[in-house]
């Protein structure tokens, strides 16, 4: 019985120092993955991507939570985490101060990832989309702070992959945001959404879990240019 002890206690130190060896990838594996965490992932993923309903999306991010704590290497958990945060921030109607909080959560989530090793280009598109969620919050008192920002983050994402379609995307956005006495305006911002299509149809996410949001977005927005232009004629 003693020597049974024994052993069961050698295992479990042996178990542990292995535990902390391999605690050091900054991605996720296959080897470290519980079965059907990739399905899971993909399920989740689909599932932010398809829905602005809030509680549902509050149900998402418990979800991302779940699989962040279980495969705690892999960044993609923390950067949904990081999106779902903050399309509750544009979808929900509550006040000001709400919506920061979220935006905190977003950028939390953010920070973690690139602590795992995340794509930084993805990260930094991100980062720029949550800036725009903070100055529509309050325009007049946040744009000489956060327009800067916004540019910045983009263009050290355009350095870092200048063929990510999402970078155009939020460029363009935040041209169309900004009121025509300061240089932005609908017609400023169609040559960067045209931009920004041309580059979604040559982009090719590097598996089913990368980030690929934002063409649905993109393709109404460009929609809604036809069917202005249709009106007035």
């Amino acid at each position: 019985m003693k020597k049974s002890v024994l052993l069961l206690a050698l295992a479990a130190v042996s178990f542990s120092a292995t535990a902390q060896k391999t605690a050091a990838p900054k991605v996720a594996t296959t080897q470290t993955a519980p079965a059907g965490y990739t399905d899971m992932m993909a399920a989740t993923i689909q599932e932010l991507m398809s829905t602005g309903d809030v509680a549902q999306l509050k149900q998402v991010g418990s979800k991302l939570e779940r699989a962040a704590a279980a495969v705690p290497t892999d960044w993609m958990p923390q950067y949904y985490l990081a999106y779902d945060q903050l399309i509750i921030c544009f979808q929900s109607k509550e006040d000001g101060e709400v919506k920061d909080k979220y935006l905190d959560q977003a950028e939390a989530a953010l920070a973690k990832a690139r602590k795992l090793g995340g794509d930084e280009s993805e990260l930094l598109v991100l980062q720029a989309y949550i800036y725009q969620a903070r100055l529509g919050i309050a325009p007049m008192t946040r744009s000489m702070k956060y327009s800067g920002m916004v540019k910045e983050a983009l263009a050290q994402a355009k350095k870092v992959n200048e063929a990510n379609p999402r970078i155009y995307l939020v460029e363009a956005n935040n041209a169309y945001f900004t009121p025509k006495m300061f240089g932005g305006g609908a017609d400023v911002a169609k040559p960067l959404y045209e931009e920004a299509k041309a580059r979604y149809a040559a982009f090719k996410p590097a598996n089913n879990l990368a980030p690929n949001w934002g063409e649905r977005q993109l393709l109404g927005r460009l929609k809604s240019y036809d069917t202005a232009s249709a009106a007035t004629k």
